[in-house]
């Protein structure tokens, strides 16, 4: 996880609350921007107006005023380049959104792709469908929704930051070395990418390049036409070549594979294994008890002993 935050929005001055609504939605909704969308109890599209319809009906009930404090909460959560696709980011952006609001509020996500990472930017509106509360900032919110998005980010074998700072990018920690495994080389990344990306069976090799862009991936085309990928988070590109990723991973060799002449490459033994579904809090308690592995008081703010105990939630949530 890149970074998360979450930040409240009134009415804009010398706007209405519906004005000041369209004006931000739209700016998640922009088609140029947009790689998926989903929504909770709400459509994107009319969102503005069903929010004011749950403030107002709010009102009625309760008696309680609902022109002062905020409108809705944006929460914005971005990723590290290449570890999910628009639909996975999405996906992870909903299920943040459901256990933060506890399906009690009504919410859409849009996950754009216009920069170099992917990124959610999750709207939520400020009233309860039930018209039964008002969602209320609180000291230590950003905190507790980095805290939530980092745990689901771990039990989707992702990144989270290492001693995370404000405005600044931090160091990743991956989930293999939460539990004690060792990370995948750029090498072993690069393969792993082209597999997938075969696996998507490409009608050609300028999609094959496309796909694995889409991944993440920085592609260059260098002198004498040799392309080479730059996987995220490191410094040195790797060379398409089978003296580099080994046999089966040349261009030619992948382009008769889209041809359909030869089978997907395999990987080499030294490759780590396809992504497993894992139960997250046995696999880090059982790391916990044996000693292996780096501390876990490094994951941000969160001790041995409160992650322990902030896992064992993720059952009753």
């Amino acid at each position: 996880m890149a970074t998360t935050y979450i930040r409240p929005y009134k009415v804009a001055a010398g706007k209405t609350a519906v004005q000041t609504m369209e004006d931000r939605f739209a700016y998640g909704l922009n088609p140029k921007k947009l790689g998926d969308v989903s929504a909770y109890r709400c459509d994107p599209a009319s969102a503005p107006a069903e929010f004011l319809l749950t403030k107002s009906q709010y009102q009625a009930e309760t008696g309680r005023a609902v022109e002062c404090g905020a409108l809705f909460f944006q929460i914005r959560q971005a990723f590290l380049p290449g570890e999910v696709t628009p639909e996975e980011a999405n996906k992870i952006g909903y299920e943040t959104a459901m256990r933060w609001t506890k399906g009690k509020y009504q919410f859409f996500v849009c996950t754009h792709i216009d920069k170099g990472h992917i990124h959610n930017h999750i709207y939520y509106n400020s009233a309860a469908f039930d018209r039964s509360r008002k969602f209320h900032n609180f000291i230590g919110s950003s905190f507790a929704v980095r805290r939530l998005s980092d745990r689901v980010c771990i039990e989707h074998e992702l990144s989270v930051i290492q001693n995370p700072k404000q405005h600044s990018k931090g160091r990743f920690l991956h989930y293999g070395q939460l539990i004690g495994e060792k990370p995948p080389t750029a090498q072993q990344r690069v393969r792993l990418a082209i597999v997938e990306a075969l696996g998507k069976k490409p009608a050609d090799f300028p999609t094959f390049l496309r796909l694995m862009e889409e991944s993440g991936f920085a592609v260059k085309h260098g002198r004498g036409g040799v392309i080479s990928f730059l996987a995220p988070g490191q410094d040195k590109y790797t060379r398409l070549r089978a003296s580099v990723l080994g046999p089966g991973f040349d261009p030619n060799d992948i382009r008769t594979v889209i041809a359909g002449e030869r089978p997907i490459p395999e990987l080499p033994k030294d490759s780590p294994a396809p992504p497993r579904r894992v139960n997250l809090i046995i696999d880090i308690q059982e790391r916990m008890a044996q000693g292996k592995g780096p501390p876990l008081n490094n994951v941000p703010a969160l001790s041995t002993r409160l992650l322990k105990k902030e896992l064992d939630k993720v059952l009753d949530a």
